[in-house]
């Protein structure tokens, strides 16, 4: 069971957003992100998807730094030459630090030129200056400042716990829905066997969780999850500002970019389709 995002649930609604009239109709995009496996896939399958797409935004730049740099000056003056409109940040950790420092050094203005992040939320900004960060965004699941009775019981029983200076994020709360998945799991499987408890996550389960419904799908074992687009606040919060109408259904293997691969764990698990090289097939 896998409760994190899977691309058509993040990844391309950000650059559907993107190009909608609502995020500025923007037309030449930059790529950013860690060297690893991650934001390499996530990077093909946004190329593969705005390709498919044939109009409006295209890739201008994709650079990648390791793991733990905090030195983008060079990247930031490739962003800038390219004249991108946008970014997709699929940086990790704390380089992003050093990412949104030389951002502001080069002046880049989160209204010409707008930042929107796989991988902050708000523990991140904890560390973010606010001045480097205020006004990009941040896709995801689930905000703290979602307007709703039960993500306000949650964060604030979340506070009494933990100290009022704590905050919920969206690895967080999609933690809080698989354990209370998992408990369903082994209730109605009767057992901790690892087996049953598979099992019973083959036949469905949901939860009302503080970001919405949570509904297992049986045959991937991700989980339908909202999109939601939230804007950095000053106080290292976020005005979300664009939210899919209802829970989008996971979809691990985009054809656009795996054709012929699938997945359904009620008959038979992974249907492999051709080979694809993330690095050159695009």
């Amino acid at each position: 069971m896998r409760l994190p995002w899977v691309p058509n649930q993040q990844i391309m609604p950000s650059l559907d957003w993107l190009a909608s009239a609502a995020g500025g109709m923007r037309k030449r995009l930059f790529l950013v992100g860690s060297d690893y496996v991650f934001p390499r896939t996530a990077n093909f399958i946004a190329k593969k998807y705005l390709a498919a797409r044939g109009q409006g935004l295209r890739v201008v730049g994709e650079e990648y730094l390791p793991l733990g740099e905090r030195d983008f000056s060079a990247v930031v003056r490739k962003l800038v030459a390219s004249n991108a409109d946008c970014v997709l940040n699929t940086v990790n950790g704390d380089s992003n630090i050093g990412l949104f420092a030389a951002l502001t050094e080069a002046k880049v203005d989160p209204v010409k030129i707008p930042v929107v992040s796989t991988s902050i939320a708000e523990d991140e900004l904890r560390s973010l200056p606010p001045a480097h960060v205020r006004g990009h965004y941040a896709a995801g699941c689930y905000f703290q400042s979602l307007d709703t009775p039960a993500n306000r019981s949650w964060v604030e029983g979340f506070r009494r716990e933990f100290g009022h200076d704590r905050v919920t994020d969206d690895p967080m709360e999609p933690a809080w829905c698989l354990m209370h998945l998992w408990k369903q799991a082994v209730e109605k499987a009767g057992s901790f066997d690892t087996p049953a408890v598979r099992q019973a996550f083959r036949e469905g389960l949901a939860f009302d969780g503080p970001g919405g419904r949570v509904r297992l799908d049986p045959q991937t074992q991700h989980t339908d999850k909202f999109f939601r687009l939230g804007r950095i606040r000053g106080d290292r919060q976020f005005d979300i500002v664009h939210a899919s109408p209802e829970p989008i259904a996971p979809d691990p293997y985009p054809q656009v970019a795996f054709p012929g691969w699938s997945v359904d764990w009620t008959a038979g698990g992974i249907t492999r389709g051709a080979e694809v090289d993330i690095d050159g097939d695009v």
